[in-house]
């Protein structure tokens, strides 16, 4: 039996048991990370040097590839790391960092989403108070809202987490730290305070998630009782990208940990971990500039002129 004062590491799931499937996974991790840079960067700068885009819509789209890239950047890259040594290692307070900064990121990105269905339900079925509503003070409370909650939710299942003592070794299975996988190695009966803890966080997801769907039924009301075609596409056009990031972000997630034990397994929750952790906030970018016209014509100034000047 050992306990968590006694442990000075964790040691994270590899990715693959061969050397040569082990370098793949590293390519193929760069790649997405990337990609995922350049995404998210390219939204970020384009928001904060065109004065067109300073609208509640981007400013909170500025916010949510803030998040995407602190997700990236908590787990690809001790995941490169160990595919490339071939190691498997984690401190404990590399992991206790790790998984607080996740946990921060993850949640600050939930509760973005949700501001920002907020802010098409408005825009959409109550445009003549936006400005009202959604003035620039009422938006910085907002953003530092989500901002401060997600802190605080990280501060707490970190710092309860790691308080637990741990009786079932240091091997977790996961690449990277995870509440759940952390759970499994504590003492069965000593981990009540992270399960109630859990609970009424799961409360305020759900919450939250009644809201985003009450506000898009809604907003679907309202957008197919506008009579001409094109504006119902321009209302759709600033809806779809958020609902995809919405249905994608929060599918595997809860696929994730509300699936039953019965159909658990290590590459099943490999694979869904990379899914909403490292995939999604690469695809996010995508997703956005794919149907924002604004957006991709401010990126793609933002990229001329920098090739210009070079």
């Amino acid at each position: 039996m050992s306990n968590s004062s006694s442990i000075s590491h964790f040691l994270l799931l590899p990715l693959a048991d061969t050397r040569q499937l082990q370098l793949l996974h590293f390519c193929l991790f760069l790649g997405i990370s990337l990609a995922a840079l350049l995404g998210n960067g390219l939204i970020i700068s384009a928001v904060a040097c065109g004065h067109h885009l300073h609208t509640p819509m981007f400013f909170f789209l500025l916010n949510l590839a803030l998040t995407d890239l602190g997700s990236i950047c908590t787990t690809v890259p001790k995941a490169m790391h160990n595919s490339l040594w071939d190691t498997k290692n984690i401190s404990y307070t590399g992991c206790a960092a790790q998984l607080f900064s996740f946990l921060f990121f993850i949640s600050a990105e939930y509760f973005l989403l949700t501001i920002m269905c907020y802010d098409r339900y408005v825009s959409i079925c109550k445009p003549l108070h936006y400005g009202t509503l959604l003035g620039s003070r009422a938006c910085a409370h907002m953003a530092a809202a989500a901002w401060a909650s997600a802190f605080l939710i990280a501060l707490l299942h970190t710092a309860n987490t790691f308080s637990l003592p741990l009786c079932h070794g240091n091997a977790l299975a996961q690449f990277f730290c995870e509440v759940p996988q952390i759970l499994k190695l504590s003492c069965s009966h000593s981990n009540l305070r992270e399960l109630g803890l859990i609970a009424v966080i799961a409360c305020l997801a759900l919450s939250c998630f009644v809201f985003i769907v009450f506000s898009y039924v809604q907003i679907f009301r309202a957008v197919l009782g506008i009579p001409s075609e094109q504006g119902q596409h321009k209302a759709f056009s600033t809806c779809l990208p958020h609902l995809a990031v919405v249905s994608l972000f929060l599918s595997t997630v809860m696929f994730a940990y509300l699936k039953p034990p019965s159909t658990s397994s290590p590459s099943l929750d490999l694979a869904l971990s990379v899914l909403y952790s490292v995939v999604t906030p690469a695809l996010n970018p995508l997703i956005y500039s794919l149907r924002n016209q604004e957006l991709k014509a401010a990126a793609w100034r933002l990229m001329t002129g920098w090739f210009q000047k070079h």
